[in-house]
């Protein structure tokens, strides 16, 4: 099967994005895994989907899969490329779209700097929202990592416990506060707290240095990707439970490894804003 695609990139957090309204691809998991694959394939760290929406109030359908090909409710830096990509394909002439997701709705608008907003909606604090094992919602929670090795309990604090907040923008996140990102444990304590038995659907897992209430520096290790060099809904959730602990205000500047964000929040249920570039790489196809 011939497969066209375009390479494309937010802040560093890289993508395949594919067009399945001008082509007909009945994409499985390993022809993702075969996209993903940075030695053999494409390499990426999610594959994008365009699709027709099922919702006549929308423009587009739009699904993202991982690069273990585990499929992703939400992408924020996704969605900036997501925009670009449609507009550069010729699907819309729109420089504002409504995109259908599994998790929801969100909108896309271009900037006249060329930088993409995306409107990320409401984030979500409810433990059986996020999902996230809690009996109560709280803005952190004690969390213990390798229990069945210790012996451990959430009531018995030990080195090895942690203090996260935790906030689902679509997708599940877990934030730590730290004090140099430079130094924090991602790629160890990363994995432990993905597949943490308090979150069914694993999480991706944020850790944030905050500099002053109007910037912070984050790195995240993402949900069946690893460690990646940028991860928008990741900064959405790290400014939301900065602020919800007092730290920050309501907009912050959000440094990534790959580059720099604007994250806009102003509490309670208002919608959380996302900014920032989206640039194709380069376009291509590929036979799997």
């Amino acid at each position: 099967m011939l497969i066209r695609f375009t390479k494309m990139h937010g802040l560093g957090n890289d993508f395949v994005m594919l067009d399945l309204i001008s082509q007909s691809i009945r994409l499985k998991k390993e022809h993702l895994l075969h996209l993903a694959a940075r030695r053999t394939g494409v390499g990426c760290d999610q594959i994008l989907t365009v699709e027709p929406p099922t919702d006549p109030d929308m423009d587009f359908f739009y699904r993202a899969y991982n690069a273990d090909g585990s499929e992703a409710e939400q992408c924020g830096n996704g969605a900036r490329c997501f925009l670009r990509f449609v507009r550069d394909r010729g699907l819309t002439t729109k420089t504002c779209i409504k995109v259908q997701t599994h998790s929801g709705s969100i909108e896309c608008r271009l900037e006249s700097d060329g930088n993409i907003t995306v409107n990320m909606g409401r984030p979500r604090l409810a433990p059986e929202e996020i999902p996230f094992e809690a009996t109560r919602e709280a803005i952190t929670y004690p969390i213990c990592l390798n229990a069945s090795e210790t012996g451990c309990t959430m009531s018995a604090h030990r080195d090895h416990d942690l203090e996260i907040a935790v906030v689902s923008m679509g997708n599940p996140h877990a934030i730590l506060l730290v004090d140099d990102v430079d130094t924090a444990p991602v790629a160890s304590i990363g994995p432990l707290l993905e597949r943490h038995e308090r979150f069914p659907n694993r999480v991706n897992v944020g850790f944030m240095q905050v500099v002053d209430r109007h910037s912070i520096r984050l790195r995240v290790y993402e949900r069946g990707a690893g460690e990646t060099l940028a991860c928008g809904t990741g900064g959405c959730a790290a400014v939301v439970a900065g602020r919800l602990q007092g730290l920050l205000d309501e907009n912050v500047s959000v440094a990534f490894r790959g580059g720099i964000a604007k994250v806009q929040w102003k509490g309670n249920d208002a919608p959380v804003y996302l900014t920032g570039p989206a640039t194709r790489v380069y376009e291509g196809r590929l036979h799997v």
